[in-house]
């Protein structure tokens, strides 16, 4: 973990940073109120960032690789509701204002480098910047509707239908996500998928 100040890659971070889809709206003020708060952090692949049930809280911005948000019920059986990669974040944003407990864990897909704050010091910097406040409220509603209808979406389509719509509304992602992470998510088995995709003529 390491301040970006003082990071050997700072130049870059902070490129990647400002392609961030809640960051890019800051000016040069907000962005000298914002750097010293963050960490950057190296995740190797299925490091967990944030354990189902933690009440310590943080608001993650990917920088490089991929990250997903998983949900366990009691018998240990899981679902993943969301992928995030460069220029996205997760967040426990709405646990944080509900203060319950946060209902899912955060865990690394490939090796991801991250630029994290603490939620506390992330709701301050929110509420003496009302633009960002506002970009990233919207992106936080947008980012529950989104796992709401892909939770409906595994009831009322088929297979086809679900790869069908996931290659359709993430085609960014599509290609990158590893075979068995993709058919998980999308409720199916490795073999389903490969089958799938070999009927719509895409590469492994």
């Amino acid at each position: 973990m390491a301040s970006i100040a003082t990071h050997a890659q700072r130049n870059t971070i902070r490129l990647q940073l400002k392609q961030n889809l809640i960051l890019d709206v800051m000016r040069p003020d907000d962005w000298d109120a914002l750097e010293p708060l963050l960490d950057v952090v190296d995740y190797r692949k299925g490091d967990l960032l944030v354990r189902q049930g933690d009440t310590e809280m943080e608001q993650f911005f990917v920088l490089d690789g991929m990250l997903k948000r998983v949900v366990s019920n009691a018998e240990g059986r899981e679902m993943i509701l969301r992928f995030a990669a460069e220029t996205d974040m997760d967040t426990s944003y709405a646990a944080w204002r509900m203060k319950t407990p946060i209902p899912y864990s955060i865990v690394a897909v490939t090796k991801v480098r991250a630029a994290k704050i603490a939620m506390p010091q992330w709701v301050e910097f929110l509420e003496q910047h009302a633009e960002v406040k506002l970009r990233f409220e919207h992106e936080v509603m947008k980012l529950m509707s989104e796992v709401m209808a892909h939770t409906i979406t595994l009831h009322l389509l088929d297979a086809p239908g679900r790869l069908s719509r996931f290659q359709r509304k993430h085609p960014e992602l599509t290609g990158r996500i590893p075979k068995k992470e993709l058919a998980a998510y999308l409720n199916l088995t490795p073999e389903t998928l490969s089958r799938l995709k070999q009927k719509l003529g895409d590469p492994e």
